[in-house]
């Protein structure tokens, strides 16, 4: 078992957030993200393992079950001649108890230790996903501190352009448009007030006209 977990051991002795906090600064989103699909298939290589050592686990107790199987069996049998006096079949049926005999008591220690090794790679799979899931954690964390990084950025450049590269052009720009919005508003509103006092000219000129009819 000790050999097996050194195989990936590796990939998960190193804290994590030491690791990425001290290498931030240098793109922590691809390197995360390159940790990450390294320690899925690390993880998906040790569930291949598990589900192997488990199959084998079956297989030892399926050997198991027929030696004590064929142990009874050969009990009885052996009973069966002494009790007929068969000296021949005695002796074959005592060699074959003690086979199975020491074939079961063999496969039993086996079971036991491949059964004590199986518990302990799980529980290391067990970490491993943890691990992972941290790793993860970690990752949407700094999607969103750079994503916010970004937009901080991005608003600077529109709220504080004279501190973004090419200032001074970029302001020049951000005043001549409000200058220009100032302008266009203006304009409106002479157009609306204009059109206002012709209406009002009209109004007095359709009202002055009866009056002078009744003159």
């Amino acid at each position: 078992m000790t050999t097996l977990w050194k195989r990936f051991k590796h990939a998960f002795e190193a804290d994590l957030h030491n690791v990425f906090d001290k290498k931030e600064q240098k793109n922590p989103i691809a390197m995360l993200n390159q940790y990450i699909r390294e320690a899925e298939k690390q993880t998906e290589q040790t569930g291949k393992w598990i589900e192997r050592q488990a199959q084998l686990k079956a297989q030892l107790e399926k050997e198991l079950q027929e030696a004590i199987d064929m142990q009874a069996k050969r009990t009885s049998q052996l009973e069966l001649a002494r009790q007929t006096n068969e000296g021949e079949l005695i002796v074959f049926a005592e060699a074959e108890v003690t086979a199975y005999t020491n074939r079961k008591d063999v496969l039993q220690a086996s079971i036991s230790r491949t059964t004590e090794e199986l518990f302990g790679l799980e529980q290391k799979f067990e970490e491993m996903k943890h691990k992972l899931k941290d790793m993860k954690v970690r990752q949407l964390q700094l999607m969103g501190k750079e994503n916010v990084t970004r937009a901080h950025h991005q608003m600077d450049r529109v709220l504080q352009p004279e501190a973004s590269k090419n200032g001074e052009k970029r302001l020049l720009a951000f005043e001549e448009m409000e200058q220009y919005i100032e302008r266009l508003g203006q304009r409106i509103e002479k157009q609306h007030d204009l059109s206002s006092m012709e209406r009002r000219l009209d109004m007095l000129e359709k009202n002055a006209q009866p009056q002078q009819e009744i003159v």
